[in-house]
């Protein structure tokens, strides 16, 4: 790295710093000229047009400067410091401008994050899930993720890395890895109940790892689901994590059981209480041998939980990240482009959620797999401007899984692709026609609102 390059670097570290330390004393006036000055240091036209956000927020009074002086305010400095400089700078401005690049000089994008699943060991036994079939020697070695990540970082720019379970916590040597990637931001699915005030701790210590502890509502919903007793330790790890001044939030899987609850204002309040920055969501997908169909949400579920999130980011200072109704933020599907599945036996998967592989990453590059006409198949699909495509032109309905299932099907048998897990189930039977049927009233309901309420998205 040259001299004029660093300099840049740390003058933009040094801002964006300062921006965040004077949030709780600067009036909202005096933070929008710092983001004139953040904008000028950003190089990437997608950070310039986030920092432009930022700004509105700042203008309108938004939440949102509630939730940055809650990050402020709650954060201990290391966890302040690794928010600024790893996911901020590191995976939102250095590493976009690279991401450009690549994209430039390749002619596609490269995974903006990376999910690894490094065990499918758990120390619970929830109904309906298999992880108790696996061992340790199913585990997926460090030495692989390590090389997967530097190349990541070096040739693609990917600073943010999410790992999940299995229970991701059974596995004391991530602690190692994260810390070797030290200037990596990671984000940890967990269901919480290995975080006591030690691993609190040591999680402070890092500061570049921010837990995302599952639940299935409150109390009842949790315990039934978990294990009785299970909610009342994840309290006392948010507890933990919240007096550490680590980073956290939560996640809620959608089903027809929990709808109400999870798109409650009660458990959102509830949740930012107990110190959760964020809250991702997800649709339970019927995977693995014999799924459960009667467990998904209906499609007016799902719609509700559209609207409260809509809600919930105009009244509150919370950040919420919705992987099917915010598909019009990402540009629908993300799956094989930015971002990627590296399962504990190192297949690698489009999508957390389409649990099929051609390639493995014990014997391939990060690049060969993106390269692979798999991978180049589904990006051509998302591309497509007229059928057959990977979600029609409605980006509320991204998904090939459960939104246009036939477009899997198609995807899995033009190249060959095998099942991960028993995931062949979902291509065929009952469960085929199962998905058909939901996609069909599903776009009833959706396509009047993405034609409708979503106009500013629509291609001109």
């Amino acid at each position: 790295m040259d001299l004029k390059t660093r300099i840049k670097n740390y003058t933009r570290t040094q801002t964006i710093k300062g921006l965040f330390n004077l949030l709780p004393k600067l009036s909202n006036k005096n933070l929008v000229k710092m983001t004139y000055v953040a904008e000028k240091l950003a190089e990437a036209d997608w950070t310039k047009a986030q920092l432009r956000a930022v700004r509105g927020y700042f203008q309108e009074d938004h939440p949102a400067v509630e939730f940055a002086r809650r990050i402020v305010r709650g954060l201990s400095p290391n966890c302040r410091d690794k928010f600024v400089r790893n996911f901020i700078i590191n995976s939102g401005i250095t590493g976009l401008n690279k991401h450009t690049e690549y994209t430039k000089k390749h002619g596609y994008e490269p995974p903006w994050f990376i999910l690894f699943s490094p065990t499918m060991r758990c120390n619970l036994k929830c109904t309906g899930c298999s992880t108790r079939e696996y061992t340790k020697d199913t585990d997926l070695p460090l030495e692989i993720m390590d090389r997967v990540l530097t190349e990541a970082k070096k040739d693609m720019g990917v600073y943010f890395v999410v790992t999940e379970g299995g229970e991701t916590f059974v596995r004391e040597d991530l602690l190692d890895f994260y810390a070797r990637h030290n200037d990596v931001f990671f984000q940890v699915y967990t269901n919480g109940t290995l975080i006591d005030k030690k691993m609190a701790a040591r999680l402070a210590k890092l500061g570049n790892v921010a837990p995302a502890i599952s639940v299935e509502g409150f109390e009842q919903e949790t315990d039934q689901r978990r294990g009785k007793g299970v909610w009342g330790k994840v309290m006392q790890a948010m507890d933990n994590l919240k007096e550490a001044g680590v980073f956290f939030g939560f996640s809620a899987t959608l089903h027809r059981h929990n709808a109400d609850v999870v798109t409650s204002d009660e458990f959102f309040d509830f949740m930012i209480n107990k110190g959760c920055y964020f809250g991702w969501y997800f649709q339970y997908i019927p995977l693995g041998k014999n799924p459960d169909i009667s467990l998904m949400a209906t499609p007016q579920q799902r719609n509700k939980l559209r609207e409260s999130i809509i809600r919930v980011r105009r009244r509150r200072p919370l950040f919420i990240g919705d992987f099917w109704n915010d598909g019009p933020y990402v540009k629908g599907c993300i799956a094989a482009r930015q971002y990627l599945h590296i399962n504990n036996r190192g297949d690698v998967e489009p999508c957390a959620f389409m649990h099929f592989t051609v390639d493995n990453i014990r014997n391939k590059t990060l690049k060969e797999i993106m390269e692979s006409p798999f991978f180049k198949a589904i990006r051509e699909r998302q591309n497509a401007q007229e059928a057959p495509a990977a979600h029609s032109d409605n980006m509320l309905t991204p998904c090939c899984v459960i939104d246009q299932p036939w477009v899997l099907r198609e995807l899995v048998k033009e190249h060959g692709a095998r099942p991960t897990d028993g995931a062949g189930d979902i291509l065929e039977g009952y469960v085929a026609r199962a998905l058909d049927e939901y996609s069909k009233k599903l776009h009833e309901i959706y396509d009047p609102i993405w034609k409708n309420d979503y106009t500013k998205f629509h291609e001109k």
